[in-house]
């Protein structure tokens, strides 16, 4: 309710407030938590998932700030906003947000919303086709509750590409997409260790806004690497607890472009937490 009611009130009478309830199931993949929102939500027609996807970004700001910022969220969950699919061949639908903003595809997040869907008993074990602004994503419930997807193409737009990091000097790596921009950084000279992500907040933050500046608007987050291990500064300054199902998948293209990763070679990514 809007907080001027509160000032004008009869003298004995209890606040009036307008509450909306909203159903939402918690999970968490590797670390990263997703918030489904399973009841409750906006109704945003029966549209395109992209169509839907603006007119809840035009629309529904204080709903998305509502679910997934504080004081009942926090900047590391992502929300998914479960909707019917236009796609009639799709288990179900989905508009993914963080506290920022909404994004495009979300890896941990799909893995999330098919668990959920699974405890909600809508889904049983096999595979199910799962729609998002940017395209079908299939996903496999196994017996045993894990899951696996497939996820949007993706590729490269921009090759070794050289930036002026204010502070940092120059840097130079990838522009790759995988459901999510991402700017993919090798050659950083920082240590990834778990007791240092204050210190390797700060540089992946000015590195997006470095990048954006400077001929690639549309990279929100920023993944930095180091063998195995990867640390991803997402959209709203919060780093990714899981590998980054998407930030993955924009890495397997960059490298199979290189010609280090073969098709159907097998690849292991590790979060900054060792998820």
């Amino acid at each position: 309710g809007h907080p001027r009611r509160h000032l004008h009130r009869a003298k004995g009478a209890a606040p009036q407030m307008n509450s909306h309830r909203v159903h939402v199931i918690d999970s968490h993949t590797g670390g990263e938590p997703t918030r489904v929102v399973i009841a409750g939500g906006p109704e945003l027609g029966d549209g395109s998932m992209g169509g839907r996807l603006e007119l809840f970004r035009a629309r529904h700001e204080a709903f998305r700030r509502g679910v997934i910022t504080e004081p009942r969220g926090s900047d590391v969950q992502v929300g998914a906003l479960l909707l019917r699919p236009a796609d009639a061949t799709c288990a179900a639908g989905v508009i993914f947000f963080d506290n920022v903003c909404c994004i495009g595809m979300c890896g941990h997040g799909t893995i999330g919303l098919v668990r959920t869907l699974s405890h909600l008993g809508r889904i049983t074990p096999g595979e199910h086709r799962v729609e998002t602004p940017v395209g079908v994503v299939t996903a496999k419930l196994r017996p045993d509750g894990s899951v696996s997807i497939v996820n949007v193409p993706s590729h490269r737009k921009a090759r070794g590409i050289s930036i002026d990091v204010p502070g940092f000097g120059s840097i130079t790596g990838d522009v790759a997409y995988g459901g999510n921009w991402f700017f993919l950084v090798e050659a950083h000279g920082r240590q990834l260790d778990r007791a240092r992500v204050d210190a390797l907040t700060d540089f992946p933050w000015r590195t997006r806004l470095a990048i954006n500046a400077q001929g690639f608007p549309e990279v929100d987050h920023v993944v930095l690497y180091e063998g195995a291990r990867n640390f991803v500064l997402c959209p709203g300054r919060a780093y990714d607890r899981s590998p980054c199902g998407t930030g993955t998948s924009a890495r397997l293209a960059c490298l199979a472009a290189d010609g280090r990763l073969a098709e159907g070679e097998a690849f292991m990514q590790e979060s900054i937490i060792g998820s």
